[in-house]
């Protein structure tokens, strides 16, 4: 399974920058996201970017990841889906105007 993790943009020239999540520092390919300015978030996976983030969005990300580390150790989650929990269940767009029209089967 592979797994984005967020990382911020510490230098870049054209499409190739330099990125770190806090623990290590990587070479990363922009090909996907175009050129991002020193300080952006970027998704990465497998060497590449795949999504500019708001600074918010990879702080969650990154609770989440620390969390399942924590847990896979024998910790605990802790609060790191607490985002999540807070917003509680919600259902797609697409059922949630069939359900606003009553509908009651698929």
């Amino acid at each position: 399974m592979c797994v984005g993790v967020p990382m911020e943009i510490l230098s870049a020239d054209g499409l190739v920058a330099t990125a770190s999540d806090g623990v290590r520092t990587e070479t990363i390919d922009l090909s996907l996201v175009g050129p991002q300015p020193r300080g952006s978030w970027v998704l990465t996976l497998l060497g590449a970017a795949r999504e500019v983030l708001d600074a918010d969005e990879a702080a969650k990300i990154t609770a989440a990841l620390d969390g399942l580390r924590a847990l896979m150790t024998g910790g605990s989650l802790g609060d790191a889906f607490a985002d999540l929990e807070a917003a509680g269940p919600r259902l797609p767009p697409h059922l949630e105007a069939a359900h606003a029209r009553g509908d009651t089967e698929a």
